[in-house]
């Protein structure tokens, strides 16, 4: 065992414990172990009774509100486990300071993250605060109710149903991230060329409503990633990468961000695939687990997303990764997901039928597709396999129609059909 971001080894019972069970019930919980050092270690408490106590004493007399924590005898009485709970009254402070875990340190929170924790301890949510702006049109929601569920009449009674007015604190956030002008950060597209360095197009959509930041985003992407093929007297839409999927993610980036920073939603898009970077980690009560099997969706802007529902955008809630998985179901490259504290990073590669690869095969299918022509000694260094399987197998390739062959002898280079 050793510590991570939930489990903290303490040798001797010292103030500095209550920091960690401030961070553990402001979050996710945790569990401190005493009598053991830092790299997990039994060294044993001398007077185990006493010691349970002066972690009780310490607890009661330094956090506020009382957190939940159980107390647990191990290793023959010669360690204690401390099990601290999430709480819903947040935030514990300790010292008037509220703290966090950052890997397998503990840290105040800053003047942002208090906040949050303030909302979350009441049970309100950022969507749900007074919109700083109360002079707003809805034009775009009023034509896309109007498009998608034929509603008759759009007025305040409409915004009501949908939560984004109440006669007390009138237009909420919600309400201002969908309204045709707001103060809301957007999207950022940049479409490379060969490189980084080379910037072909670049589109930013900020303070307009999210609505028609979402088909803005949708209209790029079907600039690059989007064309007809002519069949006889009929055209056929071809998709590089299924518009399903990125429809999915989008409206994923929009519907679960953190809106009360100023960062926009980055896109960037390359030749072989999208990358779609949003601001804010998970929210609370989900693991990174959950999130990528779809098992569970906690949704941080619930009005945002109804909206988004209603409109027919997303289908079930929670259901976009486990979506996004399906339509590459048949690809030989799959999708990604990299999650961090502050972002949620979707890699969209470009949809490529699996052929009946083999593992060698997909190696080389894998080390191809990142260029244009290469030739054998240029492959070989990035295989464990030696330059004659390497021939071999690409010749099978060939064969299979999965990868072009020009030129003869030692200037033979191959790339992907």
């Amino acid at each position: 065992m050793r510590e991570t971001r939930t489990i903290e080894f303490k040798e001797k019972i010292t103030n500095t414990f209550l920091k960690t069970v401030s961070a553990f019930s402001n979050y996710d919980g945790g569990e401190i172990f005493f009598g053991m050092d830092d790299n997990g270690n039994i060294k044993g408490l001398p007077d185990i009774k006493q010691a349970c106590l002066d972690i009780e004493n310490k607890v009661n007399d330094s956090i506020t509100p009382q957190p939940d924590y159980t107390l647990e005898l191990q290793n023959n009485d010669r360690t204690i486990k401390l099990t601290v709970k999430s709480g819903p009254q947040k935030p514990y402070l300790y010292k008037s300071k509220a703290y966090k875990r950052n890997d397998t340190a503990t840290i105040e929170v800053d003047t942002l993250e208090l906040s949050r924790l303030v909302l979350e301890g009441k049970n309100i949510r950022f969507e749900e605060l007074p919109c700083k702006d109360q002079e707003l049109t809805f034009d775009t929601l009023c034509q896309k109710l109007k498009e998608c569920i034929q509603i008759e009449a759009f007025n305040q009674d409409t915004l009501k149903t949908l939560n984004l007015y109440n006669s007390t604190i009138g237009y909420n956030n919600a309400a201002g991230i969908l309204a045709d002008k707001n103060h809301f950060p957007g999207i950022d597209i940049v479409k490379f060329g060969e490189s980084i360095s080379v910037i072909q197009k670049r589109a930013t959509f900020d303070n307009r409503s999210i609505l028609e930041v979402y088909e803005k985003a949708l209209e790029v992407f079907k600039d690059y990633y989007q064309y007809e093929e002519i069949q006889g007297t009929d055209r056929k839409k071809v998709e590089k990468i299924p518009e399903a999927a990125f429809r999915e993610a989008i409206a994923n980036a929009l519907i679960h961000r953190v809106w009360d920073v100023e960062s926009q939603i980055r896109v960037s898009m390359f030749d072989d695939r999208i990358e779609i970077i949003s601001p804010g980690g998970l929210p609370s009560g989900i693991t990174e687990d959950e999130y990528l099997a779809g098992k569970l969706s906690v949704l941080r802007n619930r009005n945002l997303a109804n909206v988004f529902y209603r409109l027919g955008f997303v289908e079930i809630f929670g259901t976009g990764i486990t979506r996004i998985k399906q339509l590459y179901e048949n690809g030989l490259r799959q999708p990604d997901f990299e999650l961090s504290e502050n972002t949620i990073k979707i890699v969209l590669p470009v949809f490529e039928n699996n052929l009946n690869l083999t593992e060698d095969e997909r190696k080389i299918y894998m080390i191809l597709s990142r260029t244009m022509l290469k030739s054998i000694s240029e492959i070989a260094p990035y295989v464990e396999f030696g330059k004659s399987k390497t021939t071999q197998l690409l010749k099978k390739m060939g064969e299979k129609g999965v990868v072009k062959i020009e030129g003869r002898g030692r200037g033979t280079k191959y790339m992907v059909k």
